[in-house]
């Protein structure tokens, strides 16, 4: 069952490394906040024909759990991708992808406090070496490039939306909810839409624009499926099943995947650097899950 948790965890980051490499495709079509509300609404479309009926069944146990639900859909759906597209507007990916180290930190600590979860060596050293290798991809092997890194807007948003994902992981676990898991990825897609609209609203007050091409709507329906109703459900499976911590480190294969993906779709090449990372990223995860005999 680990085994297969693990696997699973591979998917959200893959998703999401597609997701930000078309959000950045395509940043003068689909502004940051217009991008999320039409994803989750989308996404929403998709779902609920599936799970409405449940949904409704289910409304008792979620309205006792109102607080967590309410929690849960605005660290998540709210505020984690909204605050990743607006990030991406000022900010390069190089420091984007560092500022999302912390992720994996914040887990671990917030879950040390939160739920009195040991943070145990062997996992503080496996984090490590998935940091120097996510580090590896970022700087394609050249320590001196951080020395040059600036600090825009952006990377204070990206550290917003670490903080937020790493709280709803936490939160997964801390507010168990006994109702299936698409019927409660359908509750926090309903409610944390809900809490976009007045952003949307404001946003095209400022004059910003939605251009309908093949390629936005692509996006959109990717965003929807892949990186909304998949990613998540996949994800939210992991933490049940091995913690927020260990799922954490696998928020460190994201600029690995968006590498490949790199080379994959726009030609670019596989370098050393890669290879390089994506050993120290794998290994770091093993040790960290490897079971104490």
């Amino acid at each position: 069952m680990i085994n297969r948790s693990l696997l699973l965890l591979l998917l959200p980051p893959l998703f999401w490394a597609g997701n930000a490499l078309l959000a950045r495709a395509t940043a003068g079509d689909l502004p940051p906040v217009a991008l999320a509300f039409w994803r989750w609404v989308l996404a929403a479309c998709l779902i609920l024909p599936f799970t409405g009926r449940d949904l409704w069944a289910s409304r008792g146990i979620l309205l006792r759990h109102w607080k967590a639900v309410l929690g849960l859909a605005a660290t998540s759906v709210a505020a984690y991708n909204t605050l990743l597209y607006l990030a991406v507007q000022t900010t390069t990916a190089i420091n984007a992808t560092l500022v999302g180290t912390s992720l994996p930190i914040m887990v671990l600590l917030l879950a040390r406090v939160w739920l009195g979860d040991p943070i145990r060596p062997q996992q503080a050293l496996g984090m490590g070496v998935s940091i120097l290798g996510l580090l590896a991809v970022v700087t394609r092997g050249e320590p001196s490039r951080l020395a040059t890194l600036t600090l825009t807007p952006g990377d204070g948003l990206m550290l917003l939306a670490s903080f937020s994902w790493a709280v709803y992981s936490v939160m997964l676990r801390r507010f168990p909810i006994p109702v299936r898991g698409f019927t409660l990825l359908s509750a926090l897609i309903v409610l944390g839409w809900m809490m976009i609209v007045p952003f949307y609203l404001f946003e095209l007050s400022l004059g910003y624009e939605v251009h309908v091409r093949p390629m936005t709507l692509g996006v959109i329906a990717y965003t929807a499926v892949c990186a909304s109703l998949l990613a998540y459900y996949f994800w939210n499976m992991g933490v049940a099943a091995v913690g927020a911590p260990t799922a954490g480190l696998f928020a460190n294969l994201i600029p690995l995947f968006t590498a490949i993906l790199g080379v994959a779709l726009l030609g670019e090449t596989f370098a050393w650097y890669h290879a390089l990372g994506a050993l120290l990223i794998f290994a770091g995860i093993a040790l960290a899950t490897k079971r104490r005999n």
